[in-house]
């Protein structure tokens, strides 16, 4: 007895033998209608050569530039390879899902699953003319992840049909043509007829849109309203030439081709690149000393679990790129919220499309060579160029020790230590923090009030690692602030000042921010910043002149943090810079989000602690689920000040 269509359905997605995967079945195999839909897996079956990895293990993706050199063409066939075999796994998966769907959709759906194994099939050949075999480099698992979880027969086409294969419309062609200029006519070919049999698949998608859409519905409205985010029409075309062409023969009217060319990335701004590299100061240190970055498992933790705070300084059409990506029911719990996602997508998936720039949490080292491979995508009109890394003085502590030094505020009794001795001769009566010359958060940092062997030891390798520490008093913290300024062609910019939130030691642990920066302080601190201080000469104008002049030919958010502490005779006193931040900030992060989500209200910003989070009131920005450390969660008060 021949197989049946669920039959051979079953085998291609739950056998873990990629042959058993690929085995064609009869073009006019019988449709035996199954009893009841099967269960969604978590993945594929596949056998553990080639079964799907996570975000965190992934290969680079190639490029066509590359496609001269035999092994990175083998490289970029895999991608398309398993992109193939993911594509006949999921049409699988909708036979199975929807046993009940119309017969002719299913026969059309069979039909084209049958030709996305030959696709494989072709691909599995040219990869070993290349000596490249699937599973070779990690295989990912974005097409599943985000197609596998649909509702209906129209969620499928829409997602499968009409996104991302209408996309691969652009990629086919494109991809073709390019290696047919490099040469390799065989891989042309295979591309070749991809490109045809791809007219096909998204016709099947049309057609059956054009079936269970509402009878008043054009085709782009009918589209749209069947998309669900994360995609959006934008993943419905490719970041290459627009194939006006491969549309017509589908069959799309020229309404709905006309409002997909110019939809969000094609209407005159391409994405600029957002990236959360928050031990920039590490990798800074790093390089300094010629040696490989080493983070501690916090460290590690605040670059993965907070990259969704990069969503902050992004317009929508803007793409943040992620390590690991949320969950779309978090991101969905976002955007319902009243947060306004870019694209998001992984930090391999990066195309070959115009991009408008780039804009790092900060200009370190890793970043610049991360970025540089896609520097000639820029447009050299556009502000946000890639650029090498800052000055690594830029990163430490010394830049707003020289501020301070040129404005005239810094106190006798602080100093930038560079050997044990001058770090010693800093302890008095009072008791001394010492900071490292790359730390940042209040991290990492030494309470001393006497010389011991313990501190000369911690004050030796700190110095070493460092190159220095910065010595000063520890005093009556009263309040804690951030003046927060851009700056672009040497003009600064004043956007506004945060209050920060620290604990009882100096660490950090959230944001405040109001309508204005003074509603979150009481009368008599206000009088004294502004009548005694003169807060508004020293942070628009005096400050600012000497910023321009200090970060020569630098473009990009730079924060001061401030502090008002009490004297042994409780008098009020300012320390105008205490760090000078070269970078993005989570008071310049609040700010945003403000400015985005909440104008004009009291908002807070509080990075807390996974295991100890209760619950309480606010969005929690990241995903929960897959955060490992940190929970960063932003709350508005609509008509009080903020409790801490």
């Amino acid at each position: 007895m021949s197989e049946s269509i669920s039959s051979i359905a079953e085998r291609v997605l739950f056998s873990e033998s990629l042959d058993d995967k690929l085995i064609l079945g009869p073009s006019d195999a019988e449709d035996l209608e199954l009893s009841d839909p099967v269960n969604l897996p978590d993945l594929p079956s596949r056998d553990q050569s080639i079964e799907i990895t996570t975000n965190r293990n992934r290969a680079n993706f190639p490029g066509i530039d590359c496609i001269d050199n035999e092994k990175d063409r083998g490289k970029l066939l895999h991608f398309l390879a398993n992109h193939e075999l993911l594509a006949a796994e999921l049409m699988a998966l909708a036979l199975l899902r929807f046993p009940k769907a119309p017969s002719e959709y299913r026969k059309g759906l069979y039909e084209a699953m049958r030709e996305e194994q030959i696709h494989t099939r072709l691909y599995l050949k040219r990869m070993k003319d290349c000596g490249v075999s699937l599973g070779e480099f990690p295989l990912n698992d974005f097409f599943w992840r985000i197609t596998s979880r649909v509702d209906n027969e129209l969620d499928f086409i829409t997602r499968m049909n009409l996104t991302f294969e209408q996309a691969n419309l652009d990629y086919s062609k494109y991809y073709a043509e390019q290696f047919r200029l490099a040469g390799d006519k065989a891989t042309a070919v295979v591309l070749e007829k991809i490109y045809q049999d791809e007219i096909g698949h998204v016709g099947h998608g049309l057609k059956w849109l054009r079936h269970w859409k509402k009878p008043q519905q054009t085709d782009w409205q009918a589209y749209n309203e069947s998309i669900h985010f994360p995609l959006s029409a934008t993943r419905a075309k490719g970041v290459v030439d627009f194939n006006e062409e491969a549309r017509l023969r589908v069959g799309f009217d020229p309404d709905f081709i006309s409002r997909l060319k110019i939809f969000q990335r094609s209407r005159g701004r391409t994405p600029v690149i957002h990236w959360f590299n928050p031990n920039a100061e590490l990798h800074a240190r790093a390089q300094l000393n010629g040696n490989d970055i080493k983070m501690n498992r916090f460290e590690s933790a605040i670059e993965k679990d907070l990259e969704i705070l990069m969503a902050a300084f992004s317009k929508r059409d803007d793409i943040v790129l992620f390590r690991e990506l949320p969950s779309v029911s978090h991101l969905e719990k976002l955007q319902s919220s009243g947060f306004d996602l870019p694209d998001a997508i992984g930090e391999n998936e990066l195309g070959t499309g115009k991009l408008g720039g780039f804009r790092p949490w900060a200009w370190s080292p890793e970043v610049s060579q991360l970025f540089k491979p896609f520097a000639q995508q820029v447009s050299k009109k556009i502000k946000d160029q890639w650029r090498p890394p800052v000055p690594s003085l830029w990163l430490s502590k010394e830049i707003g020790y020289l501020l301070e030094k040129r404005i005239g505020s810094l106190e006798d009794n602080r100093s930038l230590c560079r050997n044990v001795e001058h770090a010693l001769s800093m302890i008095s009566n009072d008791s001394v923090v010492y900071k490292p010359g790359y730390g940042c958060a209040g991290k990492g940092f030494r309470i001393a009030n006497e010389k011991t062997p313990e501190l000369e030891k911690w004050l030796s390798a700190t110095i070493k690692e460092n190159g220095f520490v910065i010595a000063e008093p520890w005093v009556q913290r009263v309040e804690d602030f951030s003046v927060h300024y851009h700056i672009e062609n040497g003009k600064v910019d004043f956007l506004g000042a945060t209050k920060v939130v620290n604990d009882h030691r100096g660490r950090f642990r959230g944001i405040d921010v109001a309508p204005r920066w003074s509603k979150l302080i009481d009368q008599e601190l206000a009088a004294f910043l502004y009548k005694e201080e003169l807060f508004g000469e020293w942070y628009h104008k005096i400050i600012p002149e000497e910023l321009g002049s200090l970060l020569d030919q630098y473009n990009g958010p730079v924060s001061i943090d401030a502090m008002v502490w009490r004297d042994s005779y409780g008098r009020l006193c300012l320390r105008k810079i205490v760090e000078l931040n070269v970078r993005m900030t989570m008071g310049r992060v609040a700010l945003d989000l403000q400015k985005k989500m909440a104008a004009n209200k009291f908002c807070s910003l509080r990075i807390e602690k996974k295991n100890s989070f209760k619950g309480e009131e606010g969005l929690v920005l990241n995903d929960p689920e897959k955060a490992i450390e940190f929970l960063a969660v932003w709350k508005v008060n609509e008509n009080e000040m903020i409790r801490n």
